[in-house]
This record gives C-alpha cells, sequence and structure tokens, in this order.
C-alpha cells in the first residue's frame, strides 16, 4: 500500500481502492484554500490511475470535516476579497462529482459547511453512528455555497433541502438517512470497513468505463426532459455494445467469475 499526507489531506492505495483522509487534527480537519487544492487535485490524481476504480474520502479523528477554517473566515471578514479571486475554487470543492472514478463519502463525525458540500457531491454516503451533521451558512451570515442549492434538493427534495439550508440546524446520521442524505448508517468502528467493502464492490463487479458515463449522464441528463434524455441515453447505449466492457460482462456472468474489465478512458 502507498501512504502519503500532504496539505492535510491523507492518501493511500490498496488494489483498485484509493482512500482520501481529511487529516488535520490542530483544526479538527476544518479546511484551508491548500487543503481544498489538495482535495481535488488528489481525486484527479485517482481518476487518471488506471489501477484506481473507486474512491473512499473520509476523516481521521472524531470529525469527517466542519467546513472552512474559521481562522480563514475571520480574515476574509476582516478584509474581503477585491479582486474577484478563488472564484475557481469550487473545481476542487465539487470534484467528487466531476471525476469518473466513483467516490464514498465515509463520513466519521462532524459534517458541516464545506464539509457537507464535499459529501454531497460524492456518489455514496456512508455515515458513522450519531454523527453529526448542519449546512451551518445561513449561521455564519454567509448563503449556500458551493452549488449546495442544487446538489442537495437532488438528495432529499426541495422542501427538506430549504429546511435544513434556512435553518442551518444540526441532525443526526440517523435523521440523515431518514431524510435520504446517505445510504447507510453503521457503528463508528465499522465505518472505514463497510465503505472499503463497498468501494471493493465497485471496483471488482462494475466497469469503470460504465460507472463513468453513468456519473456523466446523471449531471447531463437530468436538466433535460424526459424524451431528450432517453434518446441521449439511447445513443449511448448503442454505442457501448460495441465496447470491450459488453463483452467482458457477458463471458463473466456466462462463466460464472468475476469480470476483468479494462480501466475506463477519459470521459467527456
Amino acid at each position: 500500500m502507498s501512504e502519503s499526507t500532504v496539505d492535510g489531506v491523507g492518501y493511500a492505495a490498496d488494489g483498485p481502492v484509493a482512500t482520501v483522509t481529511f487529516t488535520k487534527p490542530e483544526r479538527n480537519n476544518a479546511m484551508d484554500v491548500p487543503m481544498q487544492a489538495r482535495y481535488g487535485a488528489l481525486l484527479r490524481q485517482a481518476d487518471a490511475d488506471p489501477a484506481v476504480r473507486a474512491v473512499v474520502v473520509t476523516g481521521a479523528g472524531k470529525a469527517f470535516c466542519p467546513g472552512a477554517d474559521l481562522g480563514l473566515l475571520d480574515n476574509l471578514a476582516a478584509k474581503p476579497p477585491s479582486d474577484g479571486g478563488g472564484h475557481e475554487n469550487f473545481r476542487d470543492v465539487l470534484a467528487a462529482a466531476t471525476v469518473g472514478v466513483p467516490v464514498i463519502a465515509a463520513i466519521n463525525g462532524g459534517c458541516a459547511g464545506l464539509g457537507f458540500v464535499i459529501a454531497c457531491a460524492a456518489d455514496v454516503r456512508f455515515a458513522a453512528a450519531g454523527a453529526k451533521f448542519t449546512t451551518a451558512f445561513a449561521r455564519r451570515g454567509l448563503i449556500a455555497e458551493y452549488g449546495i442549492a442544487k446538489l442537495l434538493p437532488e438528495l432529499v427534495g426541495r422542501g427538506r433541502a430549504r429546511d435544513l439550508l434556512l435553518s442551518g440546524r444540526t441532525f443526526t446520521a440517523e435523521q440523515a438517512k431518514e431524510y435520504g442524505l446517505v445510504q447507510e448508517v453503521v457503528p463508528a468502528e465499522e465505518l472505514g470497513l463497510r465503505a472499503h467493502a463497498y468501494a471493493t464492490e465497485l471496483a471488482t463487479h462494475s466497469a469503470p468505463r460504465s460507472m463513468a458515463v453513468m456519473k456523466a449522464q446523471f449531471e447531463r441528463e437530468a436538466a433535460l426532459p424526459l424524451e431528450e434524455a432517453a434518446r441521449e441515453a439511447t445513443a449511448l447505449m448503442i454505442e457501448s455494445f460495441g465496447r470491450p466492457e459488453l463483452a467482458e460482462g457477458l463471458a463473466s456472468w456466462n462463466e460464472r467469475r468475476p469480470p476483468e474489465f479494462p480501466p475506463h478512458p477519459a470521459v467527456s
């Protein structure tokens, strides 16, 4: 297993599964700009690595990510930027939604603000029992940042999203599951193993290209009328008939063995 930690973000590759870990204990995993940039860079690195087929994102210690470092926000409040800089930082925050490789958030503890957006941008979310969530923005005098006003309604519905964003109230992992925000709640000591097992299942049984194309479809087709979405999906389906993934998927099924899918190419 290869491991590294830079700018408060750890990266470890274990076979086809990579794990990205927020690890800044002195700030309880609160995120500054270098940490944010490193997170985005690591997801893009994993996406470009043909050996990696799924990524788990989690936090070290008792928190997932409580949001932006409040010291950074203090500085911004004292001296707001006047040059419009930083407007592209959302690309790092939302990296899980834009890379082709599937990203599973293992929410081990406090998940708020910027960390909440990162979790919502993941493809699948597991949470430790009792973990606390909050959007937090309204209670800090901020707005719905980084596209969360689009992401959250798609996960929990418009009414619940308005409740969680306008109130900024704290809610538990168990409530998050009830709302549809997380797929599973598991004991804290089992979270890492469960998320890794799920990532391994994807890496073993699902074609990397299929998953990458589906992620692009989620973004593209959600904004289209049903007929147009179906037309585009049909074109993609016909194209997939000539791809090696279909032949291998059928052969592995008929031969009752795990598939040996090729790595996914870049999917636009």
